[in-house]
């Protein structure tokens, strides 16, 4: 029998509500977006196959794609709330709630969306941008094409200013032919007192890095420096993620595509934001 395609195996957002919860409830009442992503894929069993699989052309897996529309339909609900540092944590409702129908969530959902857009021109149900943490949004998607299309050198210059950015000191690009993959070098200062020399990688991918470049990798830090540090617009497969620990190598951090296009918005490298101030007129008219 032919195998399903791995996206069809994956949860729909609803069927991910309970897991959602199921997941931040037995890490303690709060948990990163990764923490809960890393819960959800261990509870329900899925498949690296199945959780590497992406979302469109974008770097974000499809499950994290899912699993954002679940957090935000359950914090519409009045389940979950999330702070400015990425931590998500139960509601007292959702404190004293141990499942929901999803069926319900969504219907509530969709009502509260028809609710604000019944003064505004008629238009399709609840898109993604209707949804702060759907992960959407469009200039992640203008941004990870502008990083694709960058020439390799540009693209190393680019990680070497966000260290610097990030702290590091004596940054500098050093690939050339025969250096096992090492395109820089910089010292990280921890608290102006400890110094971690590391060796970084810089991959512009649109799939996934599997573990066999972790690993070579790590041979070519080994020795060098105190750590390793792999960037790259794709993703990483769970077994990389593993090898980049493993017992008696040298330490790997790995920077996906996800979390380099939000250290890039964070920084201002190439990304700005604009404030918008709205006037609720209701408020001063009920005075």
């Amino acid at each position: 029998m032919a195998q399903m395609p791995a996206q069809s195996q994956i949860p729909t957002n609803a069927e991910l509500f309970n897991p959602t919860l199921a997941a931040i409830r037995a890490l303690g009442g709060s948990a990163t977006i990764a923490e809960i992503e890393n819960r959800v894929t261990a509870d329900l069993r899925l498949p690296e196959d199945v959780t590497q699989a992406l979302h469109g052309k974008g770097s974000q897996t499809e499950l994290a794609y899912r699993l954002s529309w679940a957090r935000t339909r359950l914090k519409y609900y009045g389940m979950l709330d999330n702070s400015a540092r990425g931590v998500w944590s139960f509601t007292p409702k959702g404190e004293n709630t141990s499942a929901v129908d999803p069926i319900e969530v969504v219907r509530f959902a969709q009502d509260r969306h028809r609710q604000q857009t019944d003064d505004s021109a008629p238009g399709p149900g609840p898109q993604p941008a209707d949804f702060p943490d759907a992960e959407a949004d469009s200039w992640r998607e203008a941004l990870l094409e502008s990083l694709l299309n960058m020439p390799p050198a540009a693209f190393e210059r680019l990680c070497s200013r966000l260290l610097r950015e990030s702290g590091f000191e004596e940054v500098e690009v050093i690939g050339r032919p025969g250096d096992g993959g090492i395109d820089g070098r910089g010292i990280f200062r921890l608290a102006g007192l400890i110094s971690f020399s590391v060796k970084f990688q810089c991959k512009r991918y649109s799939g996934s890095v599997g573990p066999g470049e972790v690993q070579a990798f790590q041979g070519a830090v080994q020795g060098q420096a105190d750590r390793g540090m792999l960037l790259t617009t794709g993703t990483f497969t769970r077994s990389a993620r593993q090898a980049a620990t493993r017992p008696g190598a040298v330490p790997i951090d790995l920077i996906d595509g996800e979390l380099l296009l939000d250290k890039l918005k964070e920084l201002g490298l190439g990304v700005s934001t604009r404030t918008v101030v709205d006037v609720d007129t209701d408020w001063f008219n009920a005075l």
